[in-house]
Parts: C-alpha cells; sequence; structure tokens
C-alpha cells in the first residue's frame, strides 16, 4: 500500500510537515509495510517559506530591506535544494501584518523591499522564484517594487517620481536602462488567489484599499491615477495587462509583475506549491491520499488546500482521507469536492489550549489516522 501525505499546516499548532509526520507515524503504527511519503503543502500565503524549505530541503537566507513604511525589516526567504529556487513572501517586505493598524497609510506604503528581496536572491544565483504576494499594505500599483529593480518613472518635465501612490497619476515616463540583466534569466511564478483586475469598481483600489486605509472619498481619484498608470505602461510595454484576472492583487503588484518582469505566470496559490512539490508525481501509483487542515468548513470545499489536492488525486483514483483539527456541519460539502472521508483529531472534551498544543495535536493526529488504517488494513 502507498501512501501520499500532504497536509496543510494546522495553524498556530502544527506546521505542514508536523501534522504530516505526525500522520505517518500513524499509518506506520497500523500498517508497517506501507509505503509512506510525506510532502508539505501550503496555500502560497503565510507559511509557503517555511514549508517549501523545510519540506524540500532547502535553506534560509535573511536581508534588511525597506519595509512597507520605509523603516528597515529583516525579511526571510527560502532558497530550495540546488540554491536555484528562491520562495519569497511579499508580506515579509511588504505585508500589512508588518504596519499598527493605526499606522496605515496608502499613500506613504510601498513595495520597495519586495524588489530588493528579489535582488539579493538573484545575487545569490537564484533564476526561479516562487512569490506569494498576499497580505500586502500597498496600493501603489507595485512601483515601489519596479524602482527596486531598477526601473524609473518620471514626471511630465522629466522629474523622477518616488515610489508610492501619489506618484501614479503623474507619470509620464518609464526607463528601464538601469534594470539588471540578470532579471531577464528569471521566470517568476506568482501565487495568486484574487482575480480582480487592476482598475475598476472589481479593482485594487475598490475592493482591498479600505482594509488598507483608503478613505471612500479617496477611490475614484486614486483609481483614476491607477488607470493612468496602467496606460503608460501599456505605452512603454506594449501590451495591456490591466483587466487580467489577478492584476489587482496586492495593490497593483501583480499588475507590475506581468507588465514589468520578462517570465511569469500568476496561479492560484496551491497550484505553483503543488508544482513546486511535486506531488502528482507521487499521485500516480498512490493507493491513499492523506490531507486535512486545522478547520474543515464549507469553505474548504471551494478550493482551499485539502480540495485542491483532492482534484489532483482524482486524476489518478486515489482515495481521499482528511483529518482535521475541527469539523463543522457544513463540511460535508467536500465529500462533492473529491474527499471521501474526513475526521476530526480532537479526541475529547477539552481546552483550545489544550487541542491547540503541538505536542497533543501531533500525538491527536497519529492516534486518529492509526484507527482509521487499521480499519484499512
Amino acid at each position: 500500500m502507498k501512501v501520499v501525505i500532504a497536509v496543510d499546516s494546522f495553524k498556530g499548532s502544527m506546521t505542514s510537515l508536523e501534522a504530516g509526520y505526525a500522520a505517518r507515524d500513524g499509518v506506520l503504527k497500523a500498517c508497517r509495510e506501507a509505503n509512506v511519503v510525506v510532502k508539505p503543502l501550503a496555500d502560497g500565503g503565510e507559511g509557503t517559506t517555511e514549508a517549501l524549505a523545510e519540506g524540500l530541503g532547502g535553506t534560509y537566507a535573511s536581508v534588511e530591506v525597506t519595509g512597507p513604511l520605509g523603516e528597515l525589516v529583516t525579511a526571510k526567504y527560502g532558497i530550495l535544494a540546488g540554491k536555484k529556487t528562491a520562495v519569497i513572501e511579499m508580506a515579509e517586505a511588504a505585508g500589512i501584518i508588518l504596519v499598527n493598524k493605526k499606522d496605515l497609510n496608502p499613500w506613504r506604503a510601498s513595495t520597495t523591499g519586495v524588489g530588493e528581496m528579489i535582488l539579493d536572491a538573484a545575487v545569490r544565483g537564484c533564476r526561479e522564484f516562487i512569490i506569494g504576494i498576499g497580505g500586502s499594505a500597498t496600493t501603489e500599483g507595485g512601483i515601489g517594487m519596479l524602482q527596486a529593480l531598477g526601473y524609473k518613472f518620471y514626471d511630465a518635465v522629466g522629474k523622477p517620481l518616488p515610489p508610492v501612490l501619489e506618484s501614479l497619476g503623474k507619470i509620464e515616463a518609464i526607463c528601464a536602462e538601469s534594470v539588471p540583466q540578470v532579471l531577464k534569466e528569471c521566470h517568476f511564478k506568482i501565487a495568486c488567489d484574487v482575480t480582480n483586475p487592476l482598475c475598476g469598481e472589481n479593482g485594487a483600489v475598490y475592493v482591498y484599499g479600505p482594509q488598507k486605509g483608503v478613505k471612500q472619498e479617496e477611490k475614484k481619484p486614486i483609481d483614476k491615477a491607477m488607470l493612468h498608470y496602467a496606460g503608460k505602461t501599456a505605452e512603454f510595454t506594449g501590451k495591456d495587462n490591466s483587466n487580467v484576472p489577478g492584476a489587482g492583487a496586492a495593490g497593483g503588484l501583480g499588475f507590475a509583475f506581468l507588465s514589468f518582469l520578462p517570465d511569469v505566470e500568476l496561479k492560484s496559490g496551491i497550484s505553483v506549491v503543488l508544482e513546486a512539490t511535486g506531488l502528482e508525481e507521487e499521485l500516480k501509483d498512490a493507493d491513499i491520499v492523506i490531507t486535512g487542515e486545522g478547520r474543515m468548513d464549507f469553505q474548504t470545499a471551494m478550493g482551499k488546500v485539502p480540495v485542491g489536492v483532492a482534484h489532483l488525486a482524482r486524476k489518478y483514483n486515489c482515495k481521499v482521507i482528511a483529518f482535521a483539527g475541527s469539523v463543522t456541519d457544513d463540511a460535508g460539502k467536500c465529500n462533492e469536492e473529491g474527499i471521501h472521508a474526513f475526521f476530526p483529531v480532537v479526541r475529547g472534551v477539552t481546552t483550545i489550549e489544550e487541542a491547540m498544543d503541538t505536542e497533543i495535536a501531533k500525538k491527536n493526529m497519529a492516534l486518529s489516522v492509526e484507527q482509521v488504517f487499521r480499519l484499512l488494513q
């Protein structure tokens, strides 16, 4: 029996690999002869760097970069085995988690540090990039990142513009002479789970601006400035990506990647991670797949990580069993999406603190998986 395990993190309790290895212990306790493969899993957001770096034998790198409001921050990213692939979470340099709610300021917030992280990784020899762009504090169309990468933006009198939101409506010329040649050798996979265009009522400003500090009366003028930026970009690049699904992600950072970097794919976070881990190859001869996450409910069925695994497993007729910290009454929708059965791992009345204790959670996972596989055996 071949069992492939790909479990999302139980946030605040177990990492993806901790949950996966606990499940493996349970399988082997019941079926000693089983061939068990554990793969890391994440959705392209928080925890992706750790899941891929630790699960694929990578290392970590740290670099001091410009934070969202201009302060210096230490950003960590992963370098996968072979030192050719960098795994970067945009939020490490420009995330909303780095800004106190009272200090949110869309007029100052910039993605400069994201570009600095990319350059640091390129200097270290990375040519493949996996970049998660969820959770930004920014609404500046990605010009901060672009300026860090060597692009220059000028106003009508030829004055260089700073990498902030206010500059978007003033751009009249763009220059790429200072962009390093090495970027042309790089391939970027952008983990992006939103489909918003850059501009309009469904775009970056109207939909996501308020959570980053954009006021109601500012939406229209900022969106107009974003449209101006898109137009000048189209003049410069010869292509208009403003309506591509995902262009509005991270305050327009998706648009910046698509428009200015040479080899870019915008894909769902789970798709990017599944490709990176090589999970599909392992599923081709698997009998059973174990997946799961901290809480399974109807939202799980709407494209979250366990369902992404189930859809891939369906191609190879694998049985899919999921385990979760808790299961809601409406989680039955997951059965319709390819999860054949799911089970909660909490084994009795307990406090939240006890249930989320890492050692207790790993024990509960192993014991629950063991009992299910005793039945299968």
